[in-house]
C-alpha cells in the first residue's frame, strides 16, 4: 500500500468511513438541521471562521461539556472527522449516521499510537480532525499547561498540518458535566489563528518540538477561552 502526500497509509480510514455520494447528502442535511437546533437552543455565535484554512487542519477546542463536539462541528460546514469508539458502528443504522456526520472508528483498548495514526490517515484525505487536547471534560474556568496532552501537537509535527485553537465559552453552563438535560444558555466559538508546526524533517520528530507546540496552543487557547467566556457571559470583560 503506497504512503500519502502526509505519509499515511492510502485507502485505511477510507475504506472505514469514506464520505460516500450518499454520506455527502445526509451531511448536507444534517448539519444544516443541527446548526438551526444549536442556533435556537444556545443562541450560538462563531468568531473567527477567516482564520480557518482551506485545506486540512487540526481543530483543537476546550473541552468543558458534553455539546462542546456539536458545537465545534457547526463552526464550518465542512465536515469535521470525530474519533469513536468501534463498538458505536456495531448498530449499522447508528454506524451510518456517525459517519456520515464525520466519525470514524478507532479500537478502545489500542495503543495510542493506533489512534494517532487514524488520525494522521484522517488528515491525508484532506478533512479537517477535532482534537480535544484535554483529551476528556474536565472542568474549570482556566485551563492547565499539565492536563494538556501531546496528541494534536504530535500529529501535527508529524504531517506538517496546522493546528487551529478554538475557544467554546457558555457551554460548561449548558450542560455541565453530570448532566443530560442542555439548558437554553449562550454558547460563544472563538476561532484562532493557526499554529503551524516547523517544517517536518525525516525520521523521528524532536521531543522537544512538540513540547514546544504544546506550549504554543496552551497560551492560545488560554487567551480564546477567556475571550469565548466573556461573549457568552460567563465572565466580565476584562476592566469592568
Amino acid at each position: 500500500m503506497s504512503d500519502s502526500k502526509y505519509g499515511a497509509r492510502e485507502g485505511s480510514v477510507e475504506e472505514r468511513s469514506g464520505h460516500s455520494f450518499w454520506g455527502r447528502i445526509g451531511y448536507f442535511f444534517f448539519w444544516r438541521l443541527f446548526y438551526l437546533a444549536i442556533l435556537i437552543v444556545f443562541r450560538f455565535r462563531v468568531h473567527g471562521r477567516e482564520n480557518l484554512p482551506d485545506g486540512p487542519f487540526i481543530m483543537s477546542g476546550i473541552h468543558r461539556s458534553f455539546i462542546d463536539t456539536p458545537l465545534i462541528g457547526m463552526t464550518t460546514s465542512r465536515r469535521m472527522r470525530f474519533m469513536g469508539k468501534e463498538a458505536m458502528w456495531d448498530n449499522k443504522l447508528m454506524g451510518a449516521f456517525l459517519t456520515a456526520m464525520g466519525g470514524f472508528p478507532v479500537e478502545r483498548g489500542t495503543a495510542d499510537r493506533t489512534a494517532l495514526r487514524a488520525a494522521e490517515d484522517v488528515l491525508a484525505l484532506g478533512e479537517p480532525l477535532v482534537m480535544f487536547p484535554e483529551g476528556t471534560r474536565k472542568e474549570g474556568p482556566r485551563l492547565r499547561r499539565e492536563e494538556l496532552l501531546d496528541g494534536p501537537a504530535f500529529v501535527s509535527a508529524r504531517t506538517g498540518i496546522p493546528i487551529v485553537p478554538v475557544g467554546i465559552g457558555g457551554s460548561a453552563r449548558a450542560m455541565p458535566l453530570g448532566s443530560s438535560i442542555p439548558r437554553f444558555i449562550k454558547c460563544v466559538a472563538v476561532i484562532g489563528e493557526p499554529i503551524y508546526p516547523p517544517n517536518r524533517g525525516e525520521g523521528r520528530v524532536p521531543r522537544r518540538v512538540i513540547s514546544d507546540l504544546t506550549d504554543t496552543l496552551f497560551d492560545e487557547l488560554g487567551d480564546l477561552y477567556i475571550e469565548a467566556r466573556v461573549l457568552a457571559g460567563d465572565e466580565p470583560a476584562p476592566g469592568d
